[in-house]
């Protein structure tokens, strides 16, 4: 019995630091009074990411891969018309993200780390409180 409570505090305590590693901020908050200026080349810059988004479909694999999906290009430059500011920053900042020809983890390593140890140490505890006859009586 008392190998299965050292057990439940090792398991407790590692995942107390992982709970407290996934909440941690990536970037330190910062606050800042915002100037007119600021703002208006926010507006121009939005106006240009939608001019960015409007070019990227006008390409030809672009347009023929909407026309396969039965999207018409008129239809498609609507929608981004549609969308909102934030929208269009979204998918501007997925633009400038995306590899050339190419498949990329998109995520944080770490995360994907510490989750492979998480199921590592499950599947290892598991094995080892079943692996003990003693337990089971």
């Amino acid at each position: 019995m008392q190998g299965v409570i050292g057990y439940k505090k090792i398991v407790s305590c590692i995942l107390i630091v992982t709970m407290f590693g996934l909440c941690m901020p990536k970037s330190p908050l910062k606050a800042a009074m915002i100037t007119t200026e600021s703002v208006i080349n926010l507006s121009e810059d939005v106006l240009s990411d939608r001019e960015r988004v409007r070019a990227f479909l006008d390409r030809e694999e672009v347009r023929s891969k909407m026309e396969s999906y039965g999207l018409s290009p008129v239809e498609a430059i609507a929608r981004v018309d549609s969308l909102t500011d934030r929208e269009i920053a979204l998918i501007v900042g997925k633009l400038d993200q995306l590899p050339a020809g190419g498949i990329e983890f998109v995520g944080d390593p770490w995360l994907l780390l510490i989750s492979i140890g998480v199921v590592a140490l499950i599947f290892f505890l598991v094995f080892l409180v079943f692996d003990n006859d003693s337990f089971l009586e």
